[in-house]
């Protein structure tokens, strides 16, 4: 492999990796401040536990969130200069505000939340959480922005003497219709991730009749929210497909391994082909359901691979503009069904806890606890799809992923920071999972001294 094979695996691994802590930190903030504010409104001590217990499966999170970006950061000037040079000025705007507004807000905010259980207000107290999970949710806007400029550049010309892309319009940056019907997809995805994580923590809690006052609330709580949650990826990827087909016809091609052009284009939910993934020997289809998902029209037409590989040749020169259909392929559906496989499991939870219910067996059980990895299983196979579907460029249209790696940086040089990051990564995972574990298990803190709905200043002390 050279250095450019080992750079993508590097940027894959640790973007993977990374966005693992991410989904769950902007959607469990969210829930955090809901149960806070839920306290808050009625005084009821459960509430309170519960808070202090997400909360720290939360801050949890979010450390590992930070230490995980950061190494992000450092690899595009490490293996991707060329492309670093390029977008520069595009990509400057939007991180520096993702840096020195949205990170700061909810850093901020977030470290009043932690101090300030015994020193403030509890409705100021509460605005803190608050203004932390509006900041995480910001932070994820203006990255969102940045990464869509590489699906459907806008607001920018190019300098042919210094070889760069650079910015115009920086509110055409911001708007650019790539990042609005990503951010919403992302952030519902975001809460069906949260969503799963409490229903799963909350099934193994109510398995051993561990604090059910705290933990049944949740579990229904967090199905709840992965069932509506799902229904928002569902509408928002609906309306993501349509402009993602719009900009980038291959990627939707490759993502149903559609190498003619057809009108009604059918839907494979399952294909055999060949290893290189550019002949097909036999699939399974739902008529029509491609043309529905691509142009919103049932009868709509759906190009072909072949023929955009000829427009683009024409377009670009000669090349191959055609992504690794395989992986297109199977992760665009392993992001679909997993996704609805948690969904499923979250409507068989609350029927099957209806009505102060509990269910014997530990099928359920077993199944709701397993609900925790599908929708970041879901998650990473989206962004695999998003960026291998884009292939062969970083900047669609642009600037090609050949052309973006560091031309003085050996082979030997990623292999060795490839090498000490995975193992770094490896160790940092099982710090996650023990600290996860302990608290996990651990369950709701049990409240010593209640407080007071009057004494809003009143000190509060908690058993751990």
């Amino acid at each position: 492999m050279d250095a450019l094979d080992l750079a993508r695996w590097q940027f894959a691994i640790t973007t993977v990796y990374h966005f693992i802590f991410v989904p769950i930190t902007i959607g469990l903030s969210a829930l955090v401040a809901g149960l806070q504010t839920a306290w808050v409104r009625t005084g009821r001590p459960e509430y309170l536990r519960a808070t202090k217990f997400w909360g720290k499966l939360f801050l949890i999170n979010f450390a590992m969130g930070v230490v995980t970006g950061i190494v992000q950061e450092f690899q595009f000037g490490m293996n991707w200069s060329a492309y670093s040079r390029f977008v520069g000025d595009i990509f400057g705007a939007p991180l520096a505000i993702e840096g020195l507004l949205a990170f700061f807000l909810e850093s901020t905010f977030l470290g009043l939340w932690i101090f300030g259980w015994d020193r403030l207000p509890k409705r100021v107290h509460l605005a803190t959480i608050w203004l932390a999970s509006i900041g995480t949710m910001l932070s994820a806007y203006f990255i969102l922005a940045a990464n869509s400029w590489m699906q459907h550049p806008v607001g920018y010309t190019v300098n042919a003497e210094r070889g760069r892309a650079e910015l115009t319009d920086f509110f055409a940056v911001l708007t650019n219709s790539t990042a609005l019907v990503t951010f919403p997809h992302t952030i519902t995805a975001c809460f069906l991730t949260a969503g799963a994580l409490m229903l799963a923590v909350s099934a193994w809690h109510l398995r051993r009749d561990h604090q059910s006052e705290v933990f049944r609330p949740a579990l229904r709580l967090g199905a709840w929210v992965v069932l509506v949650a799902g229904v928002g990826v569902l509408v928002t990827g609906d309306l993501q497909a349509r402009v993602m087909t719009e900009q980038q016809p291959m990627k939707m091609a490759a993502a149903e391994a559609l190498y003619e052009t057809d009108k009604p284009a059918s839907f494979s939910v399952f294909t055999i082909g060949s290893l290189d993934g550019r002949e097909e020997l036999a699939s399974v289809r739902i008529p029509s359901l491609l043309s529905l998902m691509a142009t919103g029209s049932p009868g709509g037409e759906v190009e072909g691979i072949n023929d955009l590989q000829r427009q683009y040749e024409q377009q670009y020169g000669p090349g191959d503009y055609v992504p690794y259909v395989p992986i297109t392929y199977w992760s665009f559906r392993l992001m679909i069904g997993f996704g609805a496989l948690a969904m499923a499991v979250a409507a068989l939870a609350l029927w099957r806890t209806r009505k102060g219910r509990r269910p014997a067996g530990r099928w359920l059980w077993t199944a709701a606890v397993a609900t925790v990895a599908m929708p970041l299983l879901a998650n990473s196979f989206g962004w695999i799809f998003t960026e291998v579907g884009r292939q062969p460029w970083t900047v669609f249209g642009l600037f090609k992923t050949s052309e973006s790696g560091s031309p003085s940086v050996p082979a030997s040089t990623v292999a060795t920071s490839l090498i000490v990051f995975t193992l770094l990564y490896g160790a940092l995972a099982v710090v996650e999972l023990m600290l996860m574990l302990r608290y996990a298990r651990a369950g709701a803190p049990e409240i010593v001294t209640p407080p007071d709905d009057d004494a809003s200043e009143r000190p509060l002390a908690f058993a751990y």
